[in-house]
């Protein structure tokens, strides 16, 4: 499909770069209050998953996967559920493992292309509904492409999928959210993610090492260490490369739209493949010059996030 040239984004005069557009929103902005009943569903592995409901009774469904290191009830979170929720739908945001503020059971964490969990929660959650309709984040996006370009059985309920700045390329975009100005959004990340290892460390000694924990300084030594070998990679490269999503929008085969900042401080160039959107049936491409990661912040306080109301034109056919 065409990249859509003509964004409607103006961002507030105040947040005048992508660092503050980032930041400010993830700091300051306040979760919506909303109704969640939250289910455990157990995984064929021994494993659970907790999911958060918001249900009125619609026969459309929005599951919503959150970003690096989120959790369901994050600002962006709840700020997307709140829109298709108080539209008539119900939306499920769901934890990936050991992101709900209890630790997993299994050695294993999550990961940008971990689909079978996600696959199991639209089989378990789909089954009352007769449209099924996915929203990604950061990583939840990554997830959501690689999802819906897998050569694999999915559910024929499901009818579009939304990404949100998403890293389609994980190596070069893990390498520019470690560089420079930007090495301070990583160090956040790794303070959390070395808190998960020395946690579930005490679960699986055997498995996990933590020797090694005060070497790693860098998002690319912790997939090198930990993410690629604990879920069957090679390496940090191998697990970048079998896991971006840049590589499976060829086979995506219902409509999905990539929302990406050109100011993202996380995202490398090659995420944003203009030339390759130019040729693709069911992906449409939106690259604003200004949003942030995972802002989009509205000029108006009283406003809806620009990513919601994109996300939900899309979705109700009106982009």
């Amino acid at each position: 499909m065409p990249v859509i040239h003509k964004t409607t984004y103006e961002y507030p005069p105040w947040l005048f770069n992508g660092h503050l557009q980032t930041i400010v929103p993830a700091l300051m902005r306040p979760s919506a209050v909303l109704p969640f009943e939250r289910e455990r569903i157990n995984t064929p592995d021994g494993d659970f998953l907790d999911l958060d409901w918001l249900k009125k009774g619609s026969k459309n469904l929005v599951i919503i996967s959150h970003g690096l290191e989120g959790n369901s009830r994050r600002p962006y979170m709840t700020g997307m559920a709140r829109q298709f929720f108080t539209q008539g739908f119900d939306v499920l945001n769901w934890n990936y493992r050991g992101c709900s503020e209890e630790m997993n059971n299994t050695p294993i964490f999550y990961h940008s292309g971990a689909t079978y969990d996600l696959d199991f929660v639209v089989n378990h959650a789909s089954v009352a509904y007769e449209n099924v309709y996915l929203v990604g984040f950061s990583l939840g996006g990554n997830l959501t492409l690689k999802y819906l370009g897998e050569k694999r059985e999915r559910s024929p309920k499901i009818k579009k999928g939304i990404a949100i700045s998403v890293p389609l390329h994980l190596e070069s975009s893990c390498l520019k959210i470690s560089s420079g100005e930007n090495i301070l959004y990583a160090k956040r990340f790794l303070k959390t993610l070395k808190e998960k290892v020395v946690k579930k460390a005490k679960k699986f000694p055997d498995e996990i090492p933590v020797g090694i924990l005060r070497k790693i300084k860098t998002l690319q030594d912790f997939d090198d260490h930990y993410t690629g070998p604990l879920h069957g990679f090679e390496d940090a490269h191998d697990y970048y490369e079998q896991n971006s999503s840049l590589y499976f929008l060829e086979n995506i085969e219902v409509p999905a739209l990539i929302l990406n900042a050109q100011n993202d401080p996380f995202l490398s160039d090659k995420c944003f493949p203009i030339n390759l959107g130019r040729k693709l049936d069911q992906v449409w491409m939106e690259f604003p010059k200004y949003g942030g990661h995972v802002g989009f912040s509205p000029r108006k306080k009283e406003d809806i996030y620009w990513s919601e109301k994109r996300s939900f034109e899309f979705i109700t056919g009106n982009l």
